[in-house]
């Protein structure tokens, strides 16, 4: 792997009001699933709006080294399945980059077949633990050999005879679930995960989009979900809403700068995701969404935002899984509101590219905002003035990264980061697009 060099930038209050209509890259979570269950599909399965960052470039890559045939034509993306247990071994190892989700899923995958892997991925990936997949997807079958920690690189000895796993998840993950259904793709009879909150149901919608049998009941506050494994499922055309993730941070930024007003067109609005919706309107921003209809299966619509003088808010930990990725960005909208904002129940952001929970602290401090960490809660008290100019470390993460340029547009003096170049793992184009917004970031 060839380290890139740091790409340092600056940003600082527009001279103008943000304003446009904009549409922001495909959804990240659908494309990485897309593109997997279409290899492990039969026939072809066309994807549409696919995000083509980093991330998602590494899946791509490692489901055409288990044998599946995908191309690019045009704009959209073909992928030619090879059905459920039918990919084969790679020749090399899989190199997943920086994508976490991309890593776990894939271990589902390589769990229910019966072949040697390894993966591994860039400094902070193999930084990060693999354990909560590890453990339930031994159930299978599979032998996991890791480094300590339980960190990449993995090598994956997929079960000769899978067996179903049935799997109560400790902590609320999307991606812990998703990986335990895929592996229950290749097992013969029920596989089972219930989980103590809902989270984001992407892959829940996709299994049936190619035609899986698969059920959803609730439990508590809960679900359970059972998947009957060795279906056959059918190439599906797939066309990929705006990732709400990324759709967070030009918002954001609309919402915080004097008399700015936007629009995101065709973001995904699973309910599972919009929790940071409802933590804007909390705090009485103005926020509409025009255009609701249902696509493939997904929620989507059309983002309206105009500057609003927030007010702070109590975010409870239950709204964690619909938001887990926004919180950065809610930090930096908690740091300009009227009083004391407080978002509970954050562990989750501890293993995620960095140790999220700390890193935005550090960049709030960095900015002159004070700033509190009690257990898993983040206290955030808001001001009118703050009064920015120091330098926020990254470590590797496109989403502290695209933060901290939205932060700089609303502090006195001018925000730096050290590097911008995992931008494009989610986000290719984003200093592009706020550019065009009219935001200000420039090379520092």
């Amino acid at each position: 792997m060839e380290s890139q060099p740091a790409r340092p930038l600056s940003a600082g209050r527009p001279a103008e009001p943000l304003a446009g209509e904009i549409t922001v890259p495909g959804d990240k979570s659908i494309s990485h699933r897309a593109l997997m269950f279409g290899a492990l599909a039969v026939g072809q399965t066309r994807i549409s709006g696919l995000l083509q960052g980093e991330d998602v470039l590494r899946t791509a890559a490692a489901m055409r080294a288990l044998g599946a045939e995908i191309r690019q034509e045009g704009a959209d993306w073909i992928v030619a399945g090879r059905g459920i247990g039918a990919l084969t071994a790679p020749d090399d190892v899989l190199d997943m980059g920086n994508s976490g989700t991309a890593a776990r899923l894939l271990a589902g995958i390589l769990a229910t077949h019966d072949f040697y892997s390894v993966m591994t991925g860039d400094a902070s990936l193999r930084s990060r633990p693999m354990r909560r997949v590890i453990e339930p997807l031994k159930m299978s079958g599979a032998v996991f050999t890791a480094r300590a920690g339980d960190r990449l690189p993995l090598t994956v000895q997929g079960a000769r005879d899978a067996l179903p796993i049935s799997y109560r998840l400790p902590v609320a993950s999307a991606q812990v679930k998703s990986a335990v259904l895929l592996a229950g793709l290749n097992a013969r009879g029920i596989t089972e995960v219930e989980e103590p909150e809902p989270t984001r149901d992407h892959s829940e919608n996709m299994l049936r989009h190619f035609g899986a049998d698969l059920t959803v009941g609730q439990q508590g506050k809960g679900r359970v979900i059972r998947l009957t494994g060795q279906p056959e499922l059918r190439g599906a055309d797939v066309t990929v809403p705006g990732d709400p993730s990324s759709a967070a941070f030009p918002l954001v930024a609309g919402l915080l700068v004097p008399g700015s007003r936007l629009t995101i067109k065709n973001v995904g609005l699973n309910p599972l995701r919009t929790g940071l919706f409802d933590s804007l309107r909390e705090m009485g921003a103005d926020l509409t969404v025009r255009n609701a209809r249902i696509q493939g299966g997904e929620s989507i619509g059309d983002v309206m935002v105009e500057h609003t003088q927030l007010t702070a808010v109590d975010v409870p930990p239950e709204r964690a899984p619909s938001m887990i990725d926004e919180y950065l960005i809610l930090a930096i909208a908690c740091a300009t509101a009227r009083g004391t904002s407080r978002l509970r129940g954050l562990a989750e952001l501890r293993v995620k590219e960095s140790d999220r929970l700390a890193a935005t602290a550090a960049m709030l401090r960095a900015g002159g905002v004070r700033v509190e960490i009690e257990g898993d809660d983040l206290i955030v008290h808001g001001s009118s003035n703050i009064p920015g100019g120091g330098v926020v470390q990254t470590h590797m993460d496109h989403r502290l990264a695209m933060s901290a340029l939205v932060f700089g547009q609303i502090t006195a003096a001018e925000m730096r980061i050290d590097d911008a170049t995992f931008i494009d793992t989610s986000f290719p184009g984003f200093v592009t697009l706020m550019r065009g917004l009219g935001a200000r970031i420039t090379a520092a």
